[in-house]
């Protein structure tokens, strides 16, 4: 058997989901370049992952799980004995116990490099699929950490529960690739109407309902944008908005209309385990932020050095209206961000530890 083999188990299909886009996908090509022999296995395919957030379908959703399950029971025999490290993002199968992570294991005694980048073993499921909590199994996530070789995980809070159940715990930061469209992080400034952006996808859509209040009342007195990035519109009731569909061949193009980026959150479990993935997007294009000081935003955002941390509404005011009002601010403020994530949420800054998962 190959010592450098790798049979990669997603969830979903390639170039979809965040998640798995940035921190497995992106790291291909450098697994190519160190002569890695890997394989990659989606429990979904494409026309289920259409239908997955939709409300009803019922019928063609448990379908498509069906038909992913027979794959995943494919792969376990035809695939996982030839390969040395098996590495699971997130879960070999969405829904029920962990039959497959203990027969590979337990059974076949493969090497499990298991990652995770959201706080998955609280219940958190959209509105669309809410039924399905009965069969989520989310206490999963602690015995995978025990069964598994190494657990890569994104940021602190999600160490400090993985360090529970195993001793091999690596953090990696959900990477970004700088040379890929980016700019070098040269944001253009000077120009008309200022646009003030977020984006994301439909189940952190919900995050925007904090900011609306403010963004309505600063449009009052101030003339500027407000542009959303999605894969899903949510008419926000507001002056000046816009809406841009998600698409991965125009995504570092429609970031680049931004002037600031934002990303509020809840202060809660689940936000406490998000790894501030629109923060890093924002600067390595050389934008500034302002966040809620939540989880990872209280370490990627460096007040009056990047960007903002805000709590309150009037705090969102102030720091809005500051970097609407100075463009040298926001220039200065984004060439900051810019070299945070050149120096530690770049793929190239993460590459080597990645590779050396598999050792």
């Amino acid at each position: 058997m190959n010592d450098k083999s790798i049979l990669f188990l997603i969830p979903y299909p390639l170039e979809k989901a965040p998640s798995q886009r940035f921190r497995v996908e992106l790291f291909f090509p450098i697994l190519k370049e160190n002569n890695f022999k890997f394989s990659v296995c989606s429990f979904l395919n494409e026309n289920t992952w259409a239908l997955l957030y939709l409300k009803g379908n019922l019928f063609l959703k448990a379908l498509g799980i069906a038909r992913g399950f027979c794959k995943r029971w494919a792969d376990l025999f035809f695939k996982v004995p030839f390969y040395k490290y098996i590495f699971i993002h997130r879960e070999a199968a969405p829904l029920g116990p962990p039959v497959f992570e203990w027969i590979i294991a337990r059974v076949y005694r493969k090497r499990i490099i298991y990652d995770f980048d959201d706080a998955i073993w609280i219940p958190n499921t959209s509105s669309a699929n809410h039924f399905i909590n009965w069969f989520k199994a989310f206490w999963k996530v602690k015995y995978i950490c025990k069964w598994s070789y190494k657990v890569v995980v994104g940021n602190d809070y999600l160490y400090n529960y993985a360090i529970q159940f195993s001793k091999e715990v690596i953090k990696i930061p959900t990477s970004i690739n700088i040379n890929n469209g980016y700019d070098n992080g040269k944001k253009e400034n000077d120009k008309g109407k200022l646009t003030i952006g977020w984006t994301g996808s439909h189940s952190t859509l919900k995050y925007l309902d904090e900011i609306v209040p403010v963004i309505n009342d600063l449009q009052k007195k101030m003339d500027f944008n407000f542009l959303v990035i999605a894969d899903k519109d949510p008419s926000l009731p507001v002056r000046n908005f816009e809406f841009i569909p998600w698409r991965a061949d125009t995504e570092t193009d429609d970031l680049l209309k931004f002037d600031i980026g934002i990303m509020p959150l809840l202060a809660d479990e689940w936000s406490e385990g998000k790894c501030g993935f629109k923060l890093i997007q924002y600067f390595a294009c050389g934008i500034p932020a302002i966040a809620s000081p939540v989880g990872v935003n209280k370490v990627i955002v460096e007040e009056h050095i990047n960007g903002f941390l805000c709590s309150t509404k009037d705090e969102w005011k102030s720091a809005i209206e500051k970097l609407l009002g100075d463009s040298n601010l926001r220039q200065q403020m984004g060439l900051a961000g810019r070299k945070k994530i050149e120096k530690a949420y770049s793929i190239q800054s993460q590459s080597r530890k990645f590779i050396q998962l598999f050792s």
